[in-house]
Formats: C-alpha cells, structure tokens, sequence
C-alpha cells in the first residue's frame, strides 16, 4: 500500500491538535472519510495504534504520543518555510537575476536598474551580461534581455525596439576619405568589424538592398569583440563602421557621427525582453518585467526617426559646403595678401 507520509503525519498532527478528525479535514480541505482513511493507512504503514478515538474524542496512545513530539518541530519548520515563501512572493525585495548582451546593453539597462532600486531598495540585482547564449532554466534567470528572439521552449518573448544597423562614420573622417556614394565605394574605405566574443567569428555588415537584407563582408581596417572600442574608433575618425542605434543615436543627435548610405541601413531584428510564464513569478519580477516594458517598449530614445536620419545626412553636406566657402575665402585672401 502507498502512502504519503508527510500529508499523514500532517493529518495525524492536525487531528490531535483540534482534538477531531473532522476539523483536521476542514482545515486540510479533505474529507472527513478521507481524514479518517489516511489515519488508518498511517497506523496500518508503521503497525502500530497511534489514537484511541470514539465517535466524540481522541486520545494519544503512547506510541501516538511519541510520534507527536518528535514530528512537531519538524511540521514547524516546514510550515514557517511555506509561509515565508508564501510572503516572499509578494514582497518587492531580495535577488533578481537579470541577463542580457554584453554589446552596447549596459547604457540601456543600467538606468532602469537604477529606477527600480530607487522604488524599491530591498532589490538585490545580480545581472550578467554575455553575448553567448546559456540555458535559462540551470542559470535560473528571472529575465533576459537579448538581440534577436531567446531559442528557449516555453520562454515568453516581446519585441522592445528595432535594432537600427546604420554605416556612420565621424564628421572629421568624411572630411578626410569622403562620403560614400555607394556600396561599391565601401572599398576605398577604412571599414571596422566586429568579431563575436563568444565565437571569433567577424560578423558582415547586414545591409538592406532592394528591401531584403544582405550579409556583406566587407575588408576590416579594424576589428573587436567590444562595441565600445569599435564606437571610440569611429568617433576619433579611424573608420567608418556599421553600429547599432542603441550606441549611435546619442553621438548622432549630437552631431559627433553622420548616417551615410541610409538606404542600405537594416533593421530587421530587434531587442527582446523574455521571461517565463507570469502566473509563477514573485512580485519583484513581474514588476521589473512591467517597468522594464513601459521605459523601453518602442522608446524615441534609442529608436532614430526616419527625419532625424536624414536630417543629420543632410547637414554634413551643409557643414562641408560650408567649410569649403571659408577655405576659399580663406585662399582669395591669401592671394590678396601676395598681391599686395
């Protein structure tokens, strides 16, 4: 005969602590016939009489009396256990597991980490970030963040924003090599690549041509794993590079880096937060995941509009026109100068 010893221990300690078997079972939300069969099956499973009842009372029996006190403490432990959990689930505090890429994420996520411990400081973030890809349920992630969607079976995944793959280069570069025409003139150029950290591979330019998008290699005069050096590279004038938006929408707003070839500019894939069915979650979770959501859903920000793009393109040509009348006013001076 099988028997669950914990709920019969349970159903035995609940008995004699209401002095009935009826009201154990109410409390246990059972049957009284229930209550009363468990009891008999635990006696029948450790062979020995544990109550003497009658149709109105209870009384322990030695071997009864012996059980009870060595399982109370243990019932306790357990019971205070469950409640904690019980709480904890509604409590906005304690550890949140975060991952997310390493490549051009941390100025995204910081400030809504930052915003969430601000409203709630018992939150105790543990973030990493890797652009290789692990295993959601041996990582125990609360939620991720990733480019593109999480392969994961029953991960729940929403599009945050398009990731917006523009070739830029710094105004102070163009000045120098010229702005491209075309993609054919991308060879004359000093291009940068970026290689996977997690793979080595260097990974082509994604460029949209005739509305689908093409993977281009293209001749790297610089490559790295690390956006950020790629980003400083291009911003001092080295190369001209492809970067995403969640770097380039800052520096292209300030006027520090210009959109070039903007036809040829991909978006075809798109940042993602995921995160596992809702119902199960701790409060703390479903409420970073809410947050998470209303600060990055589709946000200006990060996302450049089609306006700003060509406005930026555009006043390149009105700064470079413009440097190029003061050189030669500059030169019809000088010449003035020697005539004189």
């Amino acid at each position: 005969m099988s028997i669950n010893e914990f709920r019969a221990i349970d159903t035995f300690a609940k008995a004699v602590t209401l002095g009935s078997i009826r009201r154990a079972a109410l409390a246990l939300g059972v049957s009284p016939q229930a209550a009363s069969q468990t009891l008999a099956q635990l006696e029948q499973h450790l062979g020995v009489r544990l109550l003497h009842r009658t149709t109105r009372s209870l009384a322990l029996t030695d071997e009864g009396q012996r059980l009870l006190e060595a399982t109370q403490p243990a019932l306790a432990t357990l019971e205070r256990a469950l409640s904690s959990a019980r709480e904890s689930k509604d409590e906005i505090a304690g550890p949140l597991r975060i991952v997310g890429p390493r490549s051009s994420f941390a100025n995204i996520l910081m400030p809504v980490i930052d915003e969430f411990c601000r409203l709630y400081p018992g939150i105790q973030p543990d973030v990493r970030l890797d652009d290789g890809i692990g295993n959601w349920v041996l990582d125990r992630v609360d939620v991720g963040f990733r480019i593109g969607t999480s392969p994961e079976e029953g991960v729940i995944a929403r599009r945050l924003f398009p990731v917006q793959l523009i070739i830029c280069a710094a105004p102070v570069y163009l000045e120098r090599f010229g702005v491209p025409k075309n993609l054919d003139e991308l060879s004359m150029h000093r291009c940068s690549v970026f290689r996977h950290p997690a793979t080595g591979q260097i990974l082509p330019w994604y460029l949209n041509i005739g509305g689908e998008v093409v993977h281009q290699h293209v001749t790297p005069t610089l490559s790295s794993n690390d956006t950020e050096l790629e980003m400083q590279a291009v911003l001092a004038g080295q190369v001209i590079g492809q970067i995403s938006n969640m770097s380039a929408a800052g520096p292209i707003r300030g006027g520090q880096l210009v959109p070039v070839l903007l036809q040829h500019m991909s978006e075809h894939i798109g940042l993602h937060i995921y995160y596992g069915n809702r119902t199960a979650q701790p409060k703390r979770v479903r409420a970073f995941i809410d947050l998470a959501i209303h600060r990055l859903l589709n946000t200006p920000d990060y996302v450049l509009s089609a306006s700003e793009l060509t406005q930026a393109t555009a006043s390149m040509g009105k700064s470079s026109r413009r440097r190029l009348t003061s050189r030669r006013r500059q030169a019809q001076g000088d010449h003035s100068s020697d005539l004189s």
